[in-house]
């Protein structure tokens, strides 16, 4: 229920600010507030860029990596390695990798992980699309590099076995601190578990 003492337009802000991950409501406060202070063109070029966010980005037909256009420049890329695949829980994780410019292969992005607690089984996630990516015969290798967490590890078990009998299974090496995420990793380390990864 909206305060009397501020006005209905910036609560309804601090709320949607609010319900963003990482922002509780005193930040969301501080987020409004200062775009109430800002010129008006601020103001706009705000919502401009949330409104193109929706508006202009996709999913890769083949990666689900988010693009503009599909397929994304990766998948459209001459110099990648057809041959090996990374698997990834999220688009963030995909930029990780990329940071570390020791990765050049295709992606494939689930969306997630297995979490039976949340009520997410594999069906939720792109894996059927990976599948069927990996029959088509052109992969050789399958890196999976889902976090090192007990989903990510589920995840990863749960792939494991649907493919390995088809393709050789490799998981990034352990230089990952367990329950840490991808997108958090700095390139040497992400560096280290690649160059690290072992078969399943």
């Amino acid at each position: 229920m909206a305060s009397p003492t501020i006005p209905e337009p910036v609560q309804r802000l601090v709320e949607a600010f609010s319900r963003l991950p990482g922002i509780g409501p005193k930040t969301a406060s501080r987020l409004t507030y200062h775009l109430l202070r800002q010129p008006p063109d601020e103001a706009n070029s705000l919502a401009d860029a949330v409104r193109d966010l929706k508006a202009k980005t996709r999913l890769c037909e083949v990666c689900f990596n988010i693009t503009e256009a599909s397929p994304c420049l990766i998948c459209k890329s001459d110099e990648r390695d057809r041959a090996i695949l990374c698997v990834v829980e999220e688009p963030l994780d995909v930029l990780a990798m990329e940071r570390t410019r020791d990765f050049g292969g295709l992606y494939h992005v689930l969306h997630g992980t297995i979490s039976p607690m949340d009520g997410i089984g594999p069906e939720d996630l792109k894996i059927r699309e990976l599948i069927a990516r990996v029959q088509t015969g052109s992969v050789r290798e399958v890196i999976l590099a889902t976090n090192p967490s007990l989903e990510g590890e589920n995840t990863a078990m749960y792939l494991h076995k649907k493919l390995a009998p088809s393709v050789k299974v490799t998981r990034l090496a352990r230089g990952l601190p367990v329950g840490g995420d991808l997108e958090y990793a700095d390139e040497v380390t992400l560096s280290h578990a690649l160059e690290g990864r072992r078969e399943m």
